[in-house]
């Protein structure tokens, strides 16, 4: 059920551009206000839950990355939201409501996370500054596209293989 609420959640937040109220979820994942309330006893519990969802995404993809030796390369490739990432990252930022303690909670998960995705890429690129360089350039992707920022064409294989050791001949075979 859990799962359920999620999804829809989620589809409903990109169609409405705005976490949705707890009625809509119900009605669009076919369960009771108590099974939702059961999972998600606010709407701020909604808005971690989802943006849990999203940080172990990213997780599952940068420890797959890491596994084949890419880490780098994913974390620049991910920090590209297409338009329904970039979307769902706006709404769940304008959900945040940085007094409840669900949200610092969740700022820890992704504060650890962010720690553990930078120690792949360290692993991968021998040089935990340049590893830092490549994360905070991630970051910088993200915030850019969620902001509205950069709207131009990007080549992230220039910049891949600007930033990351090796990536232009792994690319090239």
């Amino acid at each position: 059920m859990r799962d359920e609420i999620l999804e829809a959640a989620r589809r409903l937040t990109l169609e409405r551009g705005r976490v949705p109220s707890f009625n809509a979820v119900v009605d669009a994942a076919g369960v009771s206000k108590g099974g939702l309330i059961h999972h998600f006893p606010t709407r701020a519990a909604l808005v971690v839950g989802l943006a849990r969802e999203a940080l172990g995404s990213v997780d599952a993809a940068m420890t797959t990355a890491a596994a084949a030796g890419t880490a780098a390369t994913a974390w620049l490739e991910l920090s590209l939201p297409d338009r329904e990432e970039r979307e769902l990252l706006q709404a769940l930022a304008a959900a945040f409501d940085p007094d409840d303690s669900r949200f610092g909670e969740l700022l820890d998960e992704a504060r650890e996370a962010i720690t553990r995705w930078e120690g792949m890429i360290a692993a991968e690129v021998g040089d935990p500054v340049r590893a830092r360089v490549i994360r905070l350039v991630g970051d910088a992707l993200v915030a850019n596209a969620v902001a509205g920022v950069d709207a131009s064409p990007f080549d992230i294989d220039e910049l891949t293989s600007f930033l990351v050791p090796g990536a232009g001949v792994a690319a090239a075979r």
